[in-house]
């Protein structure tokens, strides 16, 4: 007898705050630390990586990537930044501080997004299969395969740690899949439609939801899109 489907509950979330964001950003990573967003963005033009003052949206510091590169999501691992790319197989190893180019690293396949807990890296490539990398070495230790009501989850984009699950931006929706790592099941979406439509969009297929920051020591959590005007930080509705 065939399971029967799993009632994956949604939450819709309520504006805490509203941060400025640069709208020329093509976000494609996001991660919170000390008071900065640290924004990877995309495009063969304008790629490169952000430093940013969350209050005020001041780019502090940058480093472009070449411009045959579209640039790809990020995480921080020890004194070290990696970056990816979407197609041309190539990670960036960044220092911290200075993001002066320490080095390279080289993956099959596309590059789309990172997130990071304690122990592993996880990377995304726009599949069902979230990949795990070692903190170190960058080298693929595992897969985690996702699924929600027993189908593979396409077309997962940037990602982010919070509370032991892998909050994830579904390209192209306005939807962030919360997915358990242990089993890749999806236990939960988040709608945020009413974010979506508060952007006045030039292009509604590229310029959607994506990325996701999460200030772990206050409880705060952070999303905005490509080419948005805002950054939102926001609280799940119960």
């Amino acid at each position: 007898m065939a399971a029967a489907p799993v009632d994956v509950p949604t939450s819709t979330a309520r504006i805490v705050h509203t941060y400025p964001h640069d709208r020329q950003a093509f976000t494609e990573g996001l991660y919170y630390e000390d008071g900065y967003l640290f924004e990877s963005t995309g495009g063969y033009a304008d790629a490169g990586l952000r430093k940013v003052r969350l209050e005020t949206g001041e780019v502090v510091q940058r480093r472009d990537v070449p411009r045959q590169v579209f640039g790809e999501g990020i995480i921080a691992s020890g004194s070290r930044i990696l970056q990816l790319s979407w197609r041309e197989g190539v990670g960036f190893i960044y220092d911290r501080k200075t993001f002066a180019l320490l080095g390279e690293i080289h993956y099959p396949g596309e590059g789309w997004a990172m997130t990071r807990n304690a122990a592993h890296i996880f990377m995304s490539d726009g599949t069902p299969r979230i990949r795990i990398l070692d903190p170190q070495t960058f080298a693929q230790t595992g897969l985690i395969d996702v699924t929600v009501d027993g189908k593979p989850l396409e077309q997962i984009n940037e990602l982010e740690w919070v509370k032991g699950e892998i909050y994830a931006n579904v390209w192209q929706t306005s939807r962030i899949a919360r997915i358990d790592p242990a089993t890749g099941h999806v236990v939960g979406w988040i709608d945020l439609k009413n974010l979506t439509a508060m952007q006045h969009v030039e292009d509604p297929a590229d310029d959607v939801l994506n990325g996701i920051a999460y200030d772990a020591a206050h409880d705060r959590l952070f999303v905005t899109g490509k080419r948005w005007d805002a950054v939102y930080e926001i609280k799940l509705n119960p």
